[in-house]
């Protein structure tokens, strides 16, 4: 063995270096760049959707919160004006327990529906004869007329209450008081009206429209279908016919018949009677207190103070009170908030 060997050992082969990594890694490596470049992006995507979320969902708690303070003013409301309806029917009643002249107001076109419909004034009658404080019925009448069926109804009534109850019955006539409204009036026993008021229009119309003329000249035909000869009778856009216009003439005829027969009953030998009448006419109420249509100058105070001889006039026309009327226009606000807050939800896409 060398000395030198022993002295200084050979040298032991370097470790061998790490190896590089694999070919294959670094191509793997490279796709996580846009991998790393992509998640921000979709990152900010999700918070902003999320902000989006939550700002809606913000809104719509603060739109509910408002509706629900809304529908708590509105109860509050309600409530409110059921008490005051409820006082007002009670002060009604402590008025009208004492003598008084009971007040029925026929005002607007009298038909089925109406204010001044049979059943909302027959009510109205019944109420103000049955009240034995009441001691007598004054009709205040501002109308132009309008259905002969309501009005007869009303007259009978009037006469049915009267010999029922032995209770006089007095029209006050302001603006108005033609056709079917002096029907109703001439069951009173007696009229009174002011100097300008309008009397009379004794008659009956049934009018309509006819465009055959204006369809030949459009060119439009009409094709009408009927089982039955007469089904069609007065259609506007078909010719006339002879034959059925006779017989609605003759119609309307007997109801006008039947309407002198109630005047006549109702006046009797107060009436004045003229060709003109029964014309369908009408006249101030100068003129009609000369041809008997009505009997004096007067108002509704005039009537209570000085012919009934009871002052406090009570009014027992049927009317919606507060609390109903507060409640049918709470009812249309809340429809229209309900509606404008379901057009304002978020859509879902």
């Amino acid at each position: 063995m060398n000395p030198q060997d022993e002295t200084n050992p050979p040298a032991l082969p370097p470790e061998p270096a790490a190896a590089p990594a694999p070919a294959a890694a670094t191509p793997a490596a490279a796709p996580a760049a846009p991998a790393n470049a992509a998640a921000p992006s979709e990152l900010r995507a999700s918070l902003a959707g999320f902000e989006t979320l939550a700002r809606e969902l913000l809104r719509q708690q603060r739109s509910d919160r408002r509706w629900r303070i809304f529908f708590r003013l509105a109860w509050l409301g309600l409530v409110v004006a059921v008490v005051w309806g409820v006082v007002s029917q009670r002060q009604h009643a402590t008025a009208s327990a004492k003598p008084h002249t009971a007040l029925v107001e026929v005002r607007g076109e009298i038909a089925a529906g109406n204010e001044a419909s049979a059943e909302q004034l027959v009510s109205a009658l019944k109420s103000a004869f049955e009240d034995s404080t009441a001691q007598a019925i004054v009709l205040r009448i501002n109308s132009p007329g309008g259905s002969p069926v309501q009005s007869g109804i009303i007259n009978d009534e009037i006469h049915r209450l009267k010999a029922l109850h032995k209770k006089k019955v007095y029209a006050v006539v302001e603006e108005m008081c033609a056709s079917g409204a002096y029907y109703i009036a001439v069951a009173a026993d007696e009229i009174y009206v002011d100097k300008a008021s309008i009397v009379g229009s004794i008659g009956v119309l049934m009018d309509g429209f006819g465009f055959v003329g204006a369809m030949q000249k459009l060119g439009i035909e009409r094709r009408l279908l009927t089982a039955g000869e007469n089904k069609g009778m007065l259609d506007p856009f078909s010719p006339q016919n002879e034959q059925q216009t006779a017989y609605a003439q003759a119609m309307i005829e007997q109801v006008h018949q039947q309407f002198i027969a109630v005047v006549k009953k109702g006046r009797g030998q107060r009436l004045k009677e003229t060709p003109e009448t029964f014309s369908g006419l009408f006249w101030n109420g100068e003129q009609a207190i000369r041809l008997g249509l009505a009997d004096k100058l007067g108002n509704l105070d005039y009537v209570a103070r000085e012919v009934v001889k009871a002052e406090d006039v009570v009014d027992y026309t049927p009317r919606d009170n507060v609390a109903e009327r507060l409640a049918k226009r709470f009812g249309a606000a809340i429809g229209q908030g309900a509606i404008k807050a379901l057009r304002e939800l978020p859509r879902l896409q």
